[in-house]
């Protein structure tokens, strides 16, 4: 049962995403961030990046390494988000399928090799990225609050995270 598990397991955790640094990612060969907008770099219900997050994404394509946001969320939201910042964007992804990832690499133009997947959820980021044999970086959610279909897939996340934990999987505590 546990070989299911393991798609759920991210490759590494990190508290937000300013603790990935492009110093960090460069050490790794990576030159593609794949990343889930919602939750993952601003609240689900902020329209707009925060100044740090665009200095983060500054600092991201200056070091080379290229960004592209796939989301669940319709076109207007990630749109309305992305376009200001110049960001190639994948709507309504579908997460955990695999299209989406398949396309955002595409447009990097980048092995899967050279690529993270940044996400706030197991079902959906780490999941989808892991099935597509990619590096993925699981994130503390940003919010305290969810839309209706992600608070679901919270609640059987806290499941399978427990199940992890006590098969002793799982090394990481949630601190929000």
């Amino acid at each position: 049962m546990l070989c299911v598990y393991r798609y759920f397991i991210p490759r590494q955790y990190v508290k937000e995403v300013f603790d990935i640094t492009p110093e960090s990612l460069k050490e790794k060969g990576v030159l593609g961030i794949i990343t889930d907008l919602d939750n993952t770099l601003v609240e689900w219900d902020r329209p707009e990046a925060t100044p740090r997050l665009i200095e983060w994404l500054k600092s991201m394509k200056d070091a080379g390494i290229q960004v592209v946001i796939v989301s669940n969320n319709n076109e207007m939201r990630v749109k309305s988000f992305a376009d200001p910042l110049g960001i190639p964007f994948i709507h309504q992804a579908r997460k955990p399928m695999g299209k989406a990832f398949r396309k955002a690499l595409k447009i990097m133009s980048v092995k899967r090799e050279q690529v993270v997947v940044i996400g706030d959820q197991m079902l959906t980021d780490i999941f989808g990225g892991n099935r597509n044999k990619l590096h993925t970086i699981l994130v503390l959610p940003v919010a305290q609050s969810d839309g209706f279909f992600t608070r679901f897939n919270r609640m059987v996340e806290r499941r399978i995270m427990k199940r992890l934990k006590d098969k002793g999987q799982l090394m990481w505590e949630e601190e929000n």
